[in-house]
């Protein structure tokens, strides 16, 4: 496979550029109403963008780049999937890059509810009760037809795309999933983290990366913790910005 020529790398700076909407500048939401564009805030993924496909800011987008890139350039095997997708826009790059690449042998998967964030139930991780992110589920909640729709809009919705609905206990443990090479996990609670990474993280190859979005949010760090403690995960993480980290596995 040759390596990205330079048209390629100009398509994805595009890319991020595009679905940040740092050209377009549009808002941000909140609880109490729209705000303005704010450069900081929409660089670093700590807003929830009216427009954009991506709330995970151009730190994390380039983090995500990164891993990519290093991923091909190692040889490592698997097909990339993020779990919690909301509008697209992390899984849409993920798709640019296999295409600027000419990548044919890999497939992006898209794991969400496509409902928003379930409600915590009673036998739920006090974390995630003191979250209540369901509550922000109209904003956070995008329907499989939209996030299809906005992979159609660039011309990447294809057959190297497949999308898994549902709560990740119930969708991921008997996903077709084979390999990864790269798990991005956006679920922001303690559950969504633990059940993604309690069925994903065995099919993650040796050289593969881990990357937690939301590492700032007290349920997901500690689901991260708990599970790395219960598998003897001693790979170091890394942070990425105030918001997100990784890790690559070497066993």
């Amino acid at each position: 496979m040759d390596d990205c020529d330079s048209d390629g790398h100009l398509y994805l700076d595009l890319m991020k550029k595009v679905l940040t909407n740092v050209i377009y500048q549009d808002g941000g939401l909140t609880p109490d109403g729209p705000t303005g564009y704010r450069a900081e805030e929409r660089h670093g993924g700590l807003d929830w963008p009216a427009a954009a496909h991506t709330m995970i800011g151009m730190e994390r987008l380039d983090n995500l780049h990164d891993c990519l890139e290093r991923v091909v350039a190692d040889g490592v095997d698997g097909d990339l999937i993020e779990t919690g997708v909301w509008r697209g826009g992390a899984c849409i790059f993920m798709r640019a890059f296999l295409k600027a690449h000419g990548i044919t042998d890999r497939r992006v998967w898209v794991a969400d509810s496509f409902t928003g964030i379930p409600e915590v139930g009673a036998d739920g991780h006090p974390l995630d009760h003191e979250l209540a992110l369901h509550q922000a589920n109209g904003v956070l909640g995008v329907p499989q037809e939209e996030v299809a729709e906005n992979f159609r809009r660039y011309g990447l919705l294809d057959d190297q795309v497949t999308f898994l609905p549902g709560r990740f206990r119930d969708s991921l443990p008997q996903a077709p999933v084979e390999k990864l090479a790269l798990l991005r996990l956006d679920g922001d609670l303690y559950e969504s983290t633990w059940d993604a990474l309690t069925h994903l993280y065995p099919r993650l190859s040796t050289g593969g990366f881990v990357i937690v979005d939301d590492y700032v949010i007290p349920a997901c760090r500690a689901a991260v913790h708990d599970f790395r403690q219960e598998q003897r995960i001693d790979d170091p993480i890394r942070r990425i910005d105030v918001c997100g980290a990784y890790w690559r596995r070497s066993l």
